[in-house]
């Protein structure tokens, strides 16, 4: 085979290589918007399936969404070995509490040597062993609401394509959060209409029974009875007694 046969055929091979890594992530993201749009409560659910795909997918050795409460970060999905806090803080000594303060990706080749950026990142990596690590923070309306963080044992950045893949997820992780939101609003709002409709009914009901009973007094001006027996009959029945 000559050299030129050889470059074709490596060509082809690379060409066949990222058309099969196109399709599979194709699959994942829409597979995760089927998730967001069949159930919208299930938050945890696309959560979880975001961490899997993107440690899968950016070949990472781990994976982990966290979402902004107050001052710190609270871990709300995590996929694979490598042992993850609960909580980290809202610091810029962290690579994820960076992240979402400056609104921007942050990739770091070997986070275990930044000890002067990262003091306590530095520290954590050294603990649990990880080294490469890229942080995609959530954004909502221009506010960083979340992260997403994909880490490797070994020093070898993500590349170009891994980057954009990661913040993929981070779009998407923000759009399952977005929905839910929405979703709950309008079940809030169709709530508090039931509940108006509801209090309207009775309302008209108990002014139906007033006219009633005011009807029969004009008819019976001097027999009590009618009166008592439409007045019982309709406490009874608006007080759903027995």
């Amino acid at each position: 085979m000559s050299g030129a046969d050889q470059v074709r055929r490596r060509t082809q091979e690379e060409l066949e290589r990222e058309l099969a890594e196109a399709r599979e992530q194709q699959a994942a993201t829409a597979e995760i918007l089927r998730m967001i749009s069949r159930s919208p409560t299930d938050l945890q659910g696309v959560f979880e399936e975001i961490a899997a795909s993107a440690a899968r997918l950016c070949d990472a050795y781990d994976a982990s969404v966290l979402q902004v409460d107050g001052d710190c970060q609270r871990l709300v999905a995590h996929h694979g070995p490598i042992p993850t806090p609960g909580a980290l803080p809202l610091t810029r000594k962290v690579v994820t509490g960076r992240a979402v303060l400056d609104r921007q990706a942050i990739h770091i080749a070997d986070v275990q040597t930044e000890t002067d950026q990262y003091p306590e990142g530095s520290d954590n990596a050294r603990r649990l062993g990880h080294r490469t690590i890229l942080a995609v923070p959530l954004i909502s309306a221009g506010k960083a609401i979340g992260v997403i963080v994909i880490r490797r044992t070994q020093v070898r950045p993500f590349t170009d394509r891994q980057i954009d893949l990661l913040k993929t997820f981070a779009d998407q992780a923000v759009i399952a959060i977005e929905n839910t939101r929405l979703f709950e609003e309008v079940q809030e709002k169709n709530r508090a209409l039931t509940e108006t409709n509801a209090q309207l009914t009775e309302a008209l009901e108990q002014q139906t029974a007033t006219s009633k009973i005011l009807r029969v007094i004009s008819g019976s001006p001097t027999d009590v009875r009618p009166v008592f027996e439409t007045v019982v009959e309709s406490a009874a029945k608006l007080c759903e007694a027995r």
